[in-house]
């Protein structure tokens, strides 16, 4: 036995040798699909259409976005989760998905932590407070002060308590002691309809989604939620500038379903740096919204996931937004 157990041994080198590779050494001898879930058109949407055509090219492959909106992200969390782990399936995800889900459902029919390998921070992605342009509030000082004076009448319009910027709302309001009232809507989208049909005051949304009505001179940015300015927004000042200690920015990440093989994750990783660092890149990912945030690792990525599960977990206590 112990020959033919040699023998075969042998054979199974030998084969290797010849062209018969694990799967992952030929990764990848097919298109990738790379799963949003967010609708097209929309920002993060865009974002990962500038990304995945360069990748494209770096892998040699065509990378195919495969829109998954609804279910507050869940609907596309969920498929990628349950896809095969060889590669083929990637997650273009946010920080709902990620991390705040955790915090405002009880039950999620997928596991953020458990159920994907994290492959690649892409990009930060700035929230910030806008209103629309001929709006009479001048500043965050001003709609935190006309709210108190006239409590429950000035409308805030976000996607909803248990998305990241409703959080940012609801944290807002609280730690101001403002007295606005805080309007959901079904989507970024229609909540920007409202303000520029003049049916809401203010909005709490991405950069990635507004940043175009913003230069376009409809919409006016008052406050992002970056510890610091924003680059290519430098005159607009922080939340924190106003109320210290609110940083509350979201973030854009590439990850796999758990399992995939690491030389796999690896190589994307190190594809997707090579892409962020490219100034053409970087500078047509900031017209959007988003500021690239290239060089990290796996492991670093994985790291900052922990870190950001416990600060937003905490913040969902502090605001009161128990899981349902």
């Amino acid at each position: 036995m112990k020959r033919r157990e040699f023998q075969l041994a042998l054979l199974a080198a030998t084969l290797g040798r010849a062209g018969l590779a694990p799967a992952q050494d030929r990764w990848p001898d097919r298109p990738v699909k790379v799963v949003l879930s967010q609708p097209a058109g929309s920002g993060p949407d865009n974002v990962a259409r500038l990304l995945c055509d360069g990748l494209a090219q770096a892998i040699g492959q065509p990378v195919v976005i495969d829109n998954k909106p609804g279910g507050q992200n869940v609907i596309g969390a969920q498929a990628v989760a349950r896809a095969p782990a060889d590669g083929y399936t990637l997650y273009f995800a946010t920080t709902a998905a990620l991390v705040t889900n955790s915090y405002l459902f009880k039950t999620l029919p997928y596991e953020p932590v458990k159920d994907f390998a994290p492959v690649a921070f892409v990009a930060n992605s700035p929230f910030a407070v806008l209103v629309k342009e001929d709006s009479p509030i001048a500043s965050l000082p001003d709609l935190v002060a006309r709210s108190a004076r006239e409590p429950g009448k000035l409308s805030i319009a976000n996607e909803g308590p248990r998305t990241f910027g409703g959080m940012i709302a609801r944290v807002i309001n609280a730690r101001s002691k403002a007295q606005a009232n805080l309007v959901s809507y079904s989507s970024v989208g229609v909540a920007l309809q409202n303000i520029l049909g003049g049916h809401a005051d203010a909005v709490v949304a991405d950069l990635a989604s507004t940043s175009q009505l913003a230069r376009q001179g409809r919409l006016r940015v008052l406050s992002v939620t970056t510890a610091k300015r924003v680059a290519g927004w430098e005159q607009v000042p922080t939340v924190a500038e106003f109320l210290p200690g609110i940083e509350m920015s979201g973030w854009m990440a590439m990850v796999a379903p758990a399992g995939t093989p690491q030389a796999v994750v690896q190589r994307l990783n190190t594809e997707i740096n090579r892409l962020l660092v490219q100034p053409a890149i970087a500078e047509k990912m900031l017209a959007i919204g988003p500021i690239a945030a290239p060089g990290g690792s796996p492991a670093q990525f994985e790291a900052f996931l922990l870190d950001e599960h416990k600060r937003l977990g905490q913040i969902a206590l502090e605001i009161g937004l128990l899981p349902e």
